[in-house]
C-alpha cells in the first residue's frame, strides 16, 4: 500500500504542473482501494492542499491578482456547497447490494455519484471537444462556482478550472500560479467540513501514510518545477485514464 501511494503521490504531483491529470485525480482512486471513498476523497484533500501550499512557495509570486479574486471567491462559495453535499451523500443508506461470491457489495449514491464525476473528467482529458473546452473571461465568475463544486464534491476540479483559465489572458507562470492559489482557496474551505462530519480520528491515525504521500508530492512538485520545463505526457494519460474508468466503473457497482 505505502509503495503505491509513494510513487503515484509522487508521479501525480509532476503531472499535475503540465497535464490534466493532477494530484487529486490518481491519488484519490489508490487511497480507494484501501479506505471508504469519502475518507480517501478527504486523505487525498490533505495531501492535495499542503501539496498546493508547498507550490505555492515556489511559484506564488506570479499569480495574478485580479484573477484570484474574481475566480476563486466564487471557487470557495462552490467548494463549501460541494462539500456540505459531499457530507450528506455519505449518510444514506445503500441502493442496493448484490453478492459477488462470499462478498456483499453495496451500491450507495456516493459512490454512484463519484464514479459519474470519474468518468466525466476522464473523458474530459481524452475526448478533443471535451479537452478543448474553453471559455471566454466574461464567464470566470460561473467557472469559480462550478469547479469550485466539483472540487468539493469529489477532488476532481482541475480540468474545469483550466477550461476556464485558459482565456484569461494569463501567461504560463501566471496561469499556473493562479491555479495553485485558487486551489489552495478549495482546499482550505472544504478540508474543515470533511473533519466536522468524517471520522476525524480515523483521518488522524493515517498520520504515517499522509507523511508520506505528502513528502513524496512535495517532491514530485519540486522535480517538476526544477528540471522538466516542457513535457508531454500522452501515454501516461492514457494509461490513466483506463486505470480510472476501471476503478470508476468499480466504485459505481459496489465492488471497492
Amino acid at each position: 500500500m505505502l509503495y503505491l501511494i509513494a510513487i503515484v503521490a509522487f508521479l501525480g504531483s509532476l503531472l499535475t504542473l503540465f497535464s490534466g491529470f493532477g494530484l487529486g485525480t490518481l491519488l484519490t482512486p489508490v487511497f480507494g482501494l484501501f479506505f471508504p471513498i469519502h475518507v480517501a476523497i478527504a486523505l487525498t484533500g490533505i495531501v492535495h492542499l499542503l501539496n498546493n501550499l508547498f507550490k505555492l512557495v515556489l511559484l506564488g509570486k506570479n499569480a495574478e491578482k485580479k484573477t484570484v479574486l474574481q475566480f476563486g471567491i466564487p471557487s470557495v462559495i462552490g467548494g463549501f456547497v460541494g462539500a456540505w453535499l459531499l457530507t450528506r451523500l455519505t449518510h444514506i443508506e445503500p441502493i442496493m447490494a448484490w453478492q459477488w461470491g462470499s462478498r456483499v457489495c453495496n451500491i450507495t449514491p456516493l459512490k454512484v455519484v463519484i464514479a459519474i464525476l470519474m468518468l466525466f473528467f476522464t473523458f474530459m482529458e481524452l475526448i478533443p471537444v471535451l479537452k478543448n473546452l474553453q471559455f471566454a473571461r466574461r464567464y470566470l465568475t460561473l467557472g469559480g462556482l462550478t469547479s469550485g463544486f466539483f472540487g468539493g464534491l469529489s477532488g476532481n476540479q482541475g480540468a474545469l478550472r483550466s477550461a476556464f483559465l485558459i482565456n484569461a489572458g494569463l501567461d504560463k507562470n501566471a496561469y499556473i500560479a493562479t491555479g495553485v492559489v485558487i486551489a489552495c482557496m478549495v482546499d482550505l474551505t472544504r478540508l474543515p467540513l470533511y473533519f466536522a462530519r468524517f471520522e476525524a480520528a480515523a483521518l488522524g491515525a493515517e498520520w504515517k501514510v499522509l507523511l508520506l504521500a505528502t513528502l513524496c508530492a512535495f517532491a514530485g512538485a519540486w522535480v517538476g518545477n526544477r528540471y522538466l520545463k516542457k513535457m508531454t505526457f500522452t501515454t501516461v494519460q492514457y494509461i490513466t485514464a483506463a486505470l480510472m474508468m476501471v476503478f470508476a466503473v468499480l466504485l459505481g457497482v459496489g465492488i471497492i
